[in-house]
């Protein structure tokens, strides 16, 4: 961090370019680098708030609940779109806790217990502001209270996948899974999955 002391950086102007779903903003500072030169610099970052994401693995039939949903974005960079992944979901104001319970309970009807919080990231700092917090919990099948399925209000769509963890592994290697939340926690699965028993 010593090379990077000195550097200074103030924002000059944060414009909205699109208030949609989310936020587009234009960000213009100046960004004294560690050299002591000033330049003007405008960035684009994407604001769609902060999210929470969850590992459910059963221990006893050494299994993983993923959900497989259409995202549009994959779509329109040439992938089919059909997305496997953990259930996840947006804070919108929740403690983090809260809202990947919340989310659970939508997208795949389980009732969970315990939750532990692994870890957060950002997910793509390059553009975009969201930060990630990653939990783990155990489940059992007898927890399944309801089909899950996603928010209708939502317009969700989703289906609800029981897959063991080493064909999880495989699916990783196939392509068949390609979320980056869902390979860090099913990585994160493979080395920790004895604190589950």
């Amino acid at each position: 961090m010593a090379k990077f002391d000195n550097v200074k950086i103030e924002i000059l102007e944060d414009e909205t370019l699109s208030k949609n779903w989310y936020h587009l903003r234009n960000i213009t500072y100046n960004y004294t680098n560690s050299s002591g030169e000033t330049k003007k610099l405008k960035r684009e970052a994407y604001d769609r708030g902060n999210g929470a994401t969850i590992l459910l693995y059963d221990p006893k039939r050494e299994t993983v609940i993923l959900v497989r949903q259409f995202r549009v974005p994959t779509f329109v960079n040439r992938y089919h779109g059909w997305l496997l992944e953990t259930p996840a979901g947006l804070l919108d104001g929740d403690h983090p806790e809260e809202a990947i319970r919340r989310e659970v309970m939508e997208e795949t009807g389980y009732q969970i217990g315990t939750v532990r919080h692994l870890f957060q990231a950002f997910m793509s700092p390059g553009s975009v502001t969201e930060i990630v917090h990653f939990f783990a919990a155990a489940i059992d099948s007898a927890e399944r209270i309801n089909d899950g399925g996603g928010a209708e209000h939502e317009d969700e769509d989703i289906e609800v996948l029981e897959i063991t963890l080493p064909n999880a592994m495989k699916m990783i290697e196939s392509g068949e899974i390609c979320d980056g939340k869902t390979i860090m926690l099913l990585q994160w699965a493979m080395l920790n999955k004895q604190t589950f028993t």
